[in-house]
């Protein structure tokens, strides 16, 4: 169970919409004194709430202009073959998310690549070349009306 209050709950949501914004900033927005909101901050830190801060990148600006979500089946559902799999995902640069799901599939993959070229090696070179993998599902992203890791 969580205990964290409104006022937590405020900070966070605050930093999540600009994590740069200074100590004073964030103070003055959730309504409290520069001095406690710091220690907050360094408390939800502490606690392991805030785990960390991150740029948010612009994809198109670095070459990425291709996004999907690929659904993987694996042919052996044991931990060895998952561990082996994770440990390839983890080393695909390509590979920006990778969870272990419920269902009739084992993991979603979020891909980013250059372009379709560039998945299909993806898919063919990397993905379609572990063992464990019995079953790829790939779903294009169109567009992203909502993303709110950006």
């Amino acid at each position: 169970m969580s205990d964290l209050d409104d006022t937590d709950r405020r900070i966070l949501r605050h930093l999540q919409a600009d994590g740069r914004q200074s100590n004073l900033s964030l103070a003055d927005r959730v309504g409290l004194s520069p001095s406690a909101c710091l220690r907050r901050v360094a408390s939800l830190e502490k606690r392991g709430v805030i785990s960390g801060y991150r740029a948010v990148v612009n994809p198109t600006k670095t070459g990425v202009g291709f996004t999907a979500y690929v659904t993987v089946g694996l042919n052996k559902h044991t931990k060895e073959a998952q561990q082996a799999f994770e440990r390839a995902m983890l080393a695909a640069p390509q590979v920006r998310e990778c969870h272990n799901t419920t269902g009739a599939v084992e993991y979603l993959l979020r891909v980013e690549v250059a372009d379709l070229p560039s998945y299909k090696h993806f898919h063919n070179e990397v993905l379609g070349t572990q063992p464990q993998v019995n079953a790829i599902t790939t779903l294009v992203v169109m567009g992203s009306p909502k993303d709110e890791r950006a």
